[in-house]
């Protein structure tokens, strides 16, 4: 499986710079990373992260339209903030669905780490929906991700994508700091 590893991770790469860049062409990128990462995971025994590419392929087209809309009505894609109270329902709905969903993977399946499996699943389903949305909390949440993922992904085995999340969570950061630069241009 290095093959489609290693070019499943080199489309995660251009795919996340793009996003980074706030760029819609992130998403045929995105659309064939998941695509080839979900053969990937199903090899690593990895269901969760497996599942999540057929979340992702959907939430990436959902995605694209989104970009391209906002685009075509400011001449950009423009970003925005979640309220506090929005940020607490996101943690805990999040926090909630992934305890619950390990918790199922552990009794029903022969999951390598059904739990952690679980929260890099939850935190990129979330993260995936709110960067859809043009949310900036969506690179908080692919920073924690990126975190777990590469210690997990390295202990499967799986060199190319423990590599390519080490790499997102150096994008995530840089595109926290994007983001929030292009929220105060927006504003002034």
């Amino acid at each position: 499986m290095n093959g489609i590893e290693w070019f499943a991770a080199a489309l995660g790469v251009i795919n996340v710079a793009l996003v980074v860049r706030r760029n819609v062409w992130n998403y045929p990128f995105a659309l064939a990373m998941v695509s080839l990462y979900f053969f990937v995971f199903l090899e690593a025994k990895l269901y969760s992260d497996m599942l999540l590419q057929i979340f992702f392929f959907v939430v990436n087209l959902y995605g694209w339209w989104n970009w391209v809309q906002a685009k075509k009505a400011a001449g950009n894609v423009p970003v925005a903030l979640l309220s506090n109270r929005e940020r607490l329902i996101w943690a805990g709905a999040t926090l909630a669905a992934s305890i619950v969903w390990g918790l199922f993977m552990a009794r029903f399946t022969d999951a390598a780490a059904p739990l952690i499996d679980a929260g890099i699943a939850g935190g990129s389903i979330a993260a995936q929906i709110l960067m859809a949305r043009r949310m900036i909390e969506n690179w908080v949440l692919w920073i924690a991700v990126d975190i777990v993922a590469v210690w997990l992904y390295a202990s499967r085995g799986l060199s190319w994508t423990s590599g390519l999340y080490a790499l997102f969570l150096i994008l995530s950061i840089a595109g926290l700091v994007d983001w929030r630069r292009a929220l105060r241009a927006q504003a002034a």
